[in-house]
């Protein structure tokens, strides 16, 4: 089942991205992840907004292939950059309808 990883994150020092946006995305590919979108043209277009910097959406083929990246030894460096430059905020979500009502996804 599909699942995406959504990173929100408000960027405090900038030292760390240039490092992390050339490298990470090797690692998102390895664990069979592709971005659909990485920007920092972020607008609200509803309720209060949040101090965002940038957001990427990724999506991997499954929950394990998100944890599997998230937690390989070989991002730790680039998330120990992240952490120290930004508030970050990852959440996943899986491809399912809540309600059932949605024909093409699985009912969550």
């Amino acid at each position: 089942m599909t699942a995406y990883l959504i990173a929100d994150i408000k960027v405090k020092d900038p030292k760390w991205i240039p490092a992390y946006a050339a490298s990470v995305h090797e690692l998102v590919h390895k664990h069979g992840g592709r971005y659909l979108a990485r920007s920092g043209n972020v607008k609200t277009l509803e309720g209060d907004p949040l101090d965002t910097t940038l957001i990427a959406l990724m999506a991997f083929p499954s929950e394990e292939a998100v944890r599997a990246f998230t937690n390989d030894p070989a991002y730790a460096p680039f998330v120990s950059a992240r952490q120290g430059g930004s508030d970050s905020r990852f959440q996943m979500i899986d491809n399912t309808d809540v309600a059932g009502t949605i024909s093409y996804l699985p009912k969550g």
